[in-house]
């Protein structure tokens, strides 16, 4: 999704961009077909694969794939025939004063807007597809490329979103939408947040960066950071519709309203530093109407089902647990 964005970006402002991965037939058509644009067959992991990506250099080399130590190290030697690089890191590594980060059984209260100088978990190279692993081997991998003397900018990315998205979590309420459903009820008032990022913005700052290298950590994201029921509002207008909220006080069982920006309090990154660079990041409003109209495309072609189908979905689009709780609600107010 971000490397999509990111190519789309680049050449469109006319640079020859060669895109790696496994296999062709995942790149989008429009990209595949857009002048300046190659395609190499590559392995992430293997170094003799990656020499061949790399070749006698690049202007730029973004590394949207590098989670661990050893990722890092693996890709470290080809940069240095590099002008500038990139390495897309996340906000999962920063943890709140008692050590909780965003994966934790408690969730953890962050500083508003969090810093990118603000504490972090410990670098680690245990399994980085576990909950406590995943932050940990991804310090590791920042702090690898760091002290390689490099010119890497980092950039730690909130809630993506974007056309192509393989979880797309505004299918939440634009299902709701699309199937006429009225009213929606939102845990905590709806008023968690986990701030959201473009990948198009993301792209704007990979440009960026790419005018101005060097060694340093950013924070990115949408220039605001959307509670869930302004998500919620943003995608109905989109779809044509309305829904009339039922906001859930804090002491209901969350399982009712769930959604995925149920973050209380809410997670916002401060964009100072990227601003500082002269980038001006696009709005959630105005960035998220690419991915929700693939997404009604989608739709329209009955593709979506694959979404419904993924176990990551069932407990925001249970319909039946929504409407036990909005009939019991509906009597409590008429005093049945």
């Amino acid at each position: 999704m971000i490397g999509r964005s990111v190519a789309t970006r680049l050449l469109a402002a006319g640079w020859q961009v060669d895109v790696t991965g496994r296999d062709a037939a995942h790149v989008p058509d429009e990209l595949a077909q857009a002048s300046g644009f190659t395609f190499i067959a590559s392995e992430r992991t293997d170094a003799s694969s990656l020499r061949s990506v790399v070749g006698d250099g690049a202007e730029l080399v973004v590394d949207c794939l590098c989670f661990t130590e050893g990722d890092a190290l693996t890709v470290a030697p080809f940069l240095a025939d590099a002008d500038a690089a990139v390495m897309l890191s996340t906000k999962a590594v920063y943890v709140d004063e008692f050590g909780n980060h965003g994966n934790s059984s408690t969730k953890p209260v962050f500083p508003l807007p969090i810093r990118e100088t603000d504490a972090t978990v410990a670098p680690g190279r245990g399994d980085p597809t576990t909950r406590d692993g995943y932050g940990a081997n991804r310090v590791a991998a920042e702090n690898a490329l760091l002290d390689s003397g490099l010119p890497v900018t980092v950039l730690r990315a909130g809630r993506v979103h974007g056309a192509g998205a393989a979880r797309p979590r505004e299918w939440v309420f634009l299902k709701r939408a699309v199937d006429g459903r009225e009213q929606l009820a939102l845990a905590h008032r709806g008023a968690g947040g986990d701030h959201t990022t473009a990948a198009a913005n993301v792209a704007s700052l990979v440009e960026l960066v790419a005018r101005h290298p060097g060694a340093r950590i950013l924070n990115t994201g949408d220039a605001d950071a959307p509670t869930a029921r302004a998500v919620a509002e943003t995608v109905a207008v989109h779809a044509g519709h309305r829904f009339e909220f039922e906001l859930l006080d804090d002491d209901v069982d969350p399982k009712y309203g769930a959604h995925p920006w149920d973050v209380v309090p809410p997670v916002v990154l401060d964009l100072a530093g990227a601003r500082a660079l002269g980038w001006e990041p696009e709005s959630y409003a105005v960035t998220v109407r690419a991915e929700l109209e693939w997404l009604l495309r989608e739709h329209e072609l009955g593709l979506t089902a694959r979404f419904d189908d993924d176990p990551y979905f069932a407990p925001f689009l249970d319909y039946r647990l929504e409407d036990a709780y909005l009939l019991l609600r509906s009597l409590e107010k008429s005093g049945i």
